[in-house]
């Protein structure tokens, strides 16, 4: 099991965002949806997608709307999905931190490309080895060493100490867990969480009732408290 990346789509037509969703899932993606500006910046904040899909003319607050609330805290990149093709809203988009421009219709075989260029240009430089006090995480060959021992994970609970350390200082919401690392699978519920973290924490902790590593956010989630070295 690997950590999914996240895409919010943000669309005011609910067959599109459906459609777009299976599509994605279909690809191995996980996703959020909102049906306008408004929404898609609240689900933003909550879920930290890695990637954004956004139209323009949506009611309340549009996608230009969107694109400049992302970009004045975020570099997460954002490909518009929009019947308006012209020049003068292209260049909008673009000029507010678009990072792409995708006219309707378009193939689902072309969007997905754009989309794996986008999280491949953001991941470009990312280290494969994460390094933390005694504890070092080889994303790319799975391999976890804590105090100088290699600790064996399940695929779940590499899955999830991958998560956590990628993202080390910030709280992750339970939803967000699931969603990137069961894929919003329907049987999958705040418990199971708990019961895979704890397994995790037994392993990696050199002591679990007082955590080095994660550490639970009441009412949130978890967040990964050790700094990077």
């Amino acid at each position: 099991m690997s950590v999914s990346h996240l895409i919010l789509v943000v669309d005011d037509d609910a067959a599109i965002r459906d459609s777009l969703s299976k599509e994605l899932h279909a690809a191995g993606y996980a996703t959020a949806t909102a049906s306008d500006g408004r929404e898609g910046v609240a689900a933003f904040e909550t879920r930290a997608p890695d990637l954004v899909l956004t139209d323009l003319a949506m009611p309340r607050s549009d996608g230009f709307e969107l694109i400049a609330a992302i970009r004045a805290a975020s570099r997460t990149p954002i490909i518009v999905l929009s019947v308006r093709g012209a020049d003068a809203d292209k260049v909008r988009a673009l000029d507010l931190g678009a990072d792409d421009f995708v006219t309707k219709p378009f193939s689902v075989a072309e969007l997905l490309a754009r989309v794996r260029a986008q999280l491949r240009r953001t991941g470009a430089g990312a280290s494969s080895v994460l390094s933390f006090a005694d504890l070092t995480i080889d994303i790319e060959r799975r391999r976890v060493v804590q105090g100088g021992r290699e600790i064996r994970l399940t695929p779940t609970e590499f899955a999830l100490l991958e998560l956590l350390a990628t993202n080390a200082g910030k709280p992750m919401f339970t939803d967000q867990i699931i969603s990137r690392v069961w894929r919003d699978a329907p049987s999958t519920t705040a418990d199971t969480v708990r019961v895979h973290m704890s397994s995790l924490r037994k392993k990696i902790e050199p002591d679990p009732s007082d955590p080095r590593y994660i550490v639970t956010e009441p009412w949130v989630g978890y967040r990964f408290i050790a700094e990077p070295i």
